[in-house]
């Protein structure tokens, strides 16, 4: 399905026409309209004219694609109704939707990077199983970044800056700006640079907290302690800062062989938090610590393209560095835990005394380094039998420090080596996907192809380190139940656990395609993705199992008298045995395979250019994704759910989280000549149907559902002569969509304290840009 839409003269007609989108989508470069499964494809334009700079911006204009955010950086993508609404752990399931920037895998072991977005050439989702040429992560889809590359073919530069005001927030602002220089004939460099201020719109109010600490071992009363949150109070606190740059080289060795290498990194600073306390008031909280991220990265990146005889050869290969320091007040557990179970009359300072502020708050260190490397040998595409075949390999590092803190708590009480320390975890986490690939197409006839695929692959995972009490207060957890008092892991006290799962196995794809003509074509797909198993770091617990997605699709790509397209599909999906992650006691993730689910649904997609000024283009998707067996929150002895209970945590046909059943937009766009300048004026529709938060009857119960939603952009514009100014409101009603509803702790425990993240608020902002 095609979302990016340009406009050309047919040269028989002078009627408007839309152009050719080309994408990568299968490796290879081909028309959009020849790629035989559901695809979208946002190109340069079409991004500019969507105001899309990050993530959140594409995916509303992608009707497959839901998500789960707590703020930039901390994001977890779904597509096809694939979700069970528990991922995004350090310790937990790999993503099941990858994300790709260029040639390259962006997707780390806790979610993808947040790419800023400038500069793009197009932006690619490709729904549905992509086992075969993407692997691990595309369980359930993948999103790509395709940024614009060096050219020979002359001098290109431009800038753009802007100003924006967020209703009942702040002022944000960015400036961006990008420069193609050829170098030689057979030489150019591309240099990209952005920095943009995200205005904050989330008020820290003042608030206090009362802990009941109950009695003492003793049995005497300990007095109830309260305070206040006055150092804190701060409008408008969740703000952000990114900075970024990107500079790439394109070498013409010769005729047949291209090298690009590519540098890329940005900065990005947040405070606060991007979620609000109904219960304390809209767009408003009460927290009692600091909250921050700074999530800084770097990717290098290497292509090279060449011809061996008929054959193309591509090599891509990287190495991604990434380190994420975060704070988080933690409070609300310590809060609900210690009124309920009076754990804070443990909490004591060096002389035994209770503290006055048992209040946790978590400062995490999050260390990444991801390398890939992929080799592909492709055929001549335009010949009767053509294929692609290919070798695979990718090894991801996660260095995880979660270090969960009590200001004054005693040493005795500490981890060792960690004054004020509760609660650390200290782990290393690697992960290594091995595979080799191939696909086949086959033109039976000059309306008939089959194309056949399969991914060879094997996984080895491992996860060490220490997690845990000190041995003054658990005696079954942390020091205490350390196998080894040499730790595994530099920085802990002990070692908690070593532990490696090894697996292997295989993904296929079958497709056959029939062209009625050059304009219209027919397709049906039978694919698998798969999602690795991994470790529990809970030594209790067993490790669990991959799981497997099976895909069935019927679509359709038309085009009909140049100016219209129209694109669909129709989908049953099975998704067999999936991970499921929980927080059990102690707020520890856990995953456990669950049980089955099953997706139907309906993807549709209009581009219409109604005349030489008006174009309307539009997408929406149906999605009833269910469980097909009983949930029953525990498996056998090897690790297989068991679905036959009286009393299960979710029943069969219970609705999957996350995913609304619709979800459309639709945008129309005018544009026309004023004076000396050509204008245009633009408005956007987008709209969802409720989800619900949990997979579980429970937890839905405490948390509650998210509501649908419908809001709506509009953009005015001019240029002239190069320069670009525009005028854009974005979510112009001011509607407050959620996104996201969490709380801090298991949901029986802190589940009366939800934090709702909202679409940002109404937006009115002012840019303009320069092309030369």
């Amino acid at each position: 399905m095609l979302t990016g839409v340009g406009v050309a003269a047919a040269q028989d007609t002078g009627t408007a026409t839309l152009d050719e989108v080309v994408v990568t989508a299968q490796k290879v470069s081909q028309s959009l309209q020849d790629v035989p499964f559901s695809i979208q494809a946002m190109g340069t334009e079409k991004l500019e004219q969507l105001q899309v700079a990050d993530f959140n911006d594409f995916a509303k204009f992608l009707p497959s694609v839901s998500y789960q955010t707590v703020g930039p950086g901390f994001t977890s993508i779904y597509m096809r109704g694939v979700a069970s609404g528990g991922d995004g752990n350090h310790s937990g399931s790999m993503p099941s939707v990858g994300m790709y920037l260029d040639e390259q895998p962006v997707t780390t072991i806790q979610g993808p990077l947040d790419i800023h977005v400038y500069d793009i050439e197009r932006v690619e989702s490709l729904a549905g199983p992509q086992g075969t040429l993407y692997g691990a992560s595309s369980q359930a889809g993948t999103i790509r970044i395709i940024t614009n590359k060096p050219s020979m073919a002359g001098f290109d530069a431009g800038w753009d800056a802007g100003v924006n005001t967020v209703a009942h927030g702040g002022i944000g602002y960015v400036a961006e700006g990008f420069v193609n220089q050829p170098l030689a004939d057979n030489v150019a460099v591309r240099l990209v640079g952005w920095y943009e201020h995200d205005a904050g719109y989330i008020d820290n109010v003042p608030g206090t907290r009362t802990y009941h600490e109950g009695e003492n071992v003793d049995g005497d009363d300990i007095p109830d302690h309260t305070i206040n949150n006055d150092a804190l109070v701060k409008d408008d606190f969740n703000d952000a800062d990114t900075y970024g740059a990107r500079a790439a080289l394109r070498i013409d060795l010769n005729d047949d062989w291209t090298i690009t290498p590519q540098l890329m990194a940005q900065d990005q600073k947040t405070n606060g938090v991007f979620g609000f306390d109904p219960d304390v008031g809209d767009l408003k909280v009460d927290r009692y610590k600091p909250d921050s991220s700074h999530d800084r990265w770097v990717q290098a990146a290497m292509t090279i393209e060449g011809r061996i005889s008929d054959f193309d050869v591509t090599y891509a290969g990287s190495y991604l560095k990434r380190n994420v320091d975060s704070e988080s007040d933690y409070s609300d557990y310590s809060f609900f835990y210690d009124n309920l179970y009076n754990y804070g009359q443990y909490w004591v300072d060096d002389t035994s005394t209770p503290l006055a502020d048992p209040s946790q708050y978590i400062q995490a260190k999050d260390r990444y380094t991801k390398q890939t490397h992929e080799i592909r040998l492709a055929s001549a595409q335009d010949k009767r039998f053509r294929f692609i075949v290919g070798a695979f390999y990718q090894r991801q590092y996660h260095n995880i420090q979660q270090d969960y803190r009590i200001d004054g708590l005693a040493d005795f009480e500490s981890v060792t080596g960690w004054p004020d320390t509760l609660w650390l975890t200290k782990q290393e986490r690697v992960d290594i996907d091995t595979a080799a690939f191939g696909e086949a197409t086959f033109d039976i006839t000059d309306k008939l192809s089959v194309t056949g695929g399969v991914r060879l692959f094997k996984v080895d995972n491992s996860l060490k380190g220490f997690f845990g009490f000190s041995s003054w207060y658990s005696g079954s957890t942390g020091e205490a139940a350390c196998i080894s008092p040499t730790p595994v892991v530099p920085g802990g006290p002990c070692e908690s656990f070593d532990k490696n799962v090894k697996e292997d196995g295989n993904t296929h794809k079958l497709n056959v395609t029939w062209k009625f003509d050059e304009d219209r074509m027919v397709y049906a797909t039978w694919s698998t993705g798969y999602r690795p198993g991994g470790l529990n770091r809970r030594g209790t617990l067993p490790p669990y199992l991959s799981d497997f997605l099976t895909n069935y699709e019927l679509g359709w790509k038309t085009t009909w008298g140049g100016n219209l397209r129209f694109n669909g599909a129709v989908f049953m999906e099975q998704w067999e045995d999936f991970q499921f992650s929980i927080l059990g006691p102690n707020g520890l993730t856990e995953i456990r395979n669950a049980a089955q689910a099953e997706m139907k649904g309906v993807e549709t997609e209009i581009n219409w250019r109604v005349n030489e000024g008006l174009t309307i283009s539009g997408s929406a998707a149906y999605t009833d994704a269910q469980l097909s067996e009983n949930y029953c929150g525990f498996t056998d002895p090897d690790g297989n759910p068991v679905t036959d209970c009286p009393s299960p945590l979710a029943p069969k046909g219970q609705a999957l989280p996350v995913t609304p059943k619709f979800k459309a937009n639709l945008t129309a766009r005018y544009e026309w000549s004023w004076a000396d300048f050509d204008a245009h004026l633009q408005g956007s529709l987008v709209t969802q149907s409720g989800a619900w938060t949990d997979l579980r009857t429970t937890e839905r119960g405490i948390v509650g559902r998210i509501p649908g939603y419908t809001s709506a952009d509009v953009v005015f514009g001019v240029e002239k002569d190069g320069w670009s100014g525009e005028l854009s409101i974005l979510n112009a009603f001011d509607e407050r969509g959620e996104v996201t509803r969490t709380v801090a702790c298991a949901e029986a425990v802190c589940g009366t304290r939800a934090y709702t993240v909202p679409i940002q608020p109404r937006t009115i902002g002012v840019r303009i840009g320069k092309r030369y």
